[in-house]
């Protein structure tokens, strides 16, 4: 059976299964698994938004829900928001129980995690993902929410949204940036499934030129390293990466390159995009000699794949709503680098 054939009755066996055809895309990643897209969203479906990391008070979410809820969609509140437990959003089972309910509930759509901080790893390895394999859903947020993120595309190959949360949401949104409102809109772009294209601000005159056209994966580096060797680790074969970070020193940042080179998720890429870094002052006595852009050269020098700077995703208001696990076109040129969704 030829690979046609093989792809062709792949389909009819899932449609038979009861699986809607709606969610297979035509698209095959790297490795040659299918990338399957959730429904995109339509006025009236529903949102979902639990605390899998840290914690949020009911008031901070308002001013997301208010908004989702002018976009069209129906809001319901996971138990977890307003929930405390020192740092998290409630106990480890707490925030477990509210997310599964999420991913098992047919009538929620999406789920937007309110926040990042820390949590999610606590967590992931106790979730029954049955439901959520069977119907698909995005699952949307950055920063921790990467654990999420890299064990959604590593172990179900479906699709899901690098975006800004509800703690992100502008509190009056007609005297709002107008960038954090272009940034907020994104999300319900990727969400209904217009196209998606970006372009760094100004071109890196170290950007590495070239084009790519494969899956996006990534997410906030030094959580990208924490998963390493797990069920989690993310798959970076015949992909374009992202990475991000915040509040890390130089010497720190070199460290998770070196541990993205030594694990071999550098090797076989398509492109490389670093976004926003947020570097910690080194002490006075313990300057570390390397910027950003020398610490990601050095260990890409051996590749040939383009390398793009200074995107606009990250810790940071330019932080623009990214579809994992879904192929993008990655362009970087004398002009400026542009990243688009195919």
């Amino acid at each position: 059976m030829n690979r046609k054939t093989f792809v062709q009755s792949s389909m009819t066996l899932l449609a038979a299964a009861g699986m809607p055809m709606a969610v297979i895309n035509a698209g095959v990643t790297g490795t040659g698994n299918k990338i399957i897209t959730p429904p995109y969203l339509k006025p009236g479906d529903m949102i979902g938004i639990t605390a899998p990391a840290g914690f949020i008070t009911r008031e901070g979410i308002l001013p997301a829900a208010t908004l989702m809820q002018q976009w069209g969609f129906k809001i319901r509140l996971g138990y977890t928001i307003g929930k405390r437990d020192f740092t998290f959003g409630g106990t480890d089972a707490e925030r477990r129980e509210d997310l599964q309910k999420m991913l098992d509930d047919p009538e929620i759509k999406a789920i937007m995690c309110a926040r990042g901080g820390y949590g999610s790893v606590r967590i992931v390895d106790e979730l029954n993902w049955d439901q959520f394999k069977a119907h698909p859903k995005w699952v949307i947020g950055f920063s921790d929410i990467t654990v999420l993120h890299a064990h959604i595309n590593r172990n179900f190959g479906i699709a899901s949204i690098h975006s800004k949360m509800c703690n992100s949401f502008p509190d009056v949104w007609d005297t709002a940036d107008p960038l954090q409102k272009d940034t907020i809109e994104s999300i319900r772009k990727a969400l209904t499934g217009e196209k998606m294209s970006y372009t760094a601000e100004a071109f890196n005159k170290l950007n590495r030129p070239g084009t790519a056209t494969a899956p996006l994966v990534g997410g906030n580096l030094k959580t990208i390293e924490t998963l390493a060797g797990s069920a989690s680790d993310i798959n970076t074969y015949g992909r374009i990466l992202f990475v991000e970070d915040t509040g890390e020193y130089l010497y720190s940042i070199d460290r998770m390159f070196w541990n993205l080179k030594r694990t071999g998720k550098l090797s076989g890429l398509a492109g490389l995009i670093v976004g926003g870094m947020k570097v910690k002052q080194d002490p006075l006595d313990e300057q570390f000699g390397k910027n950003i852009y020398d610490i990601v050269l050095e260990k890409v020098k051996a590749y040939s794949y383009p390398v793009c700077f200074d995107f606009p995703v990250g810790h940071q208001i330019n932080n623009y709503a990214l579809r994992c696990g879904v192929e993008h076109r990655l362009t970087v040129a004398a002009e400026g680098a542009t990243l688009t969704s195919i």
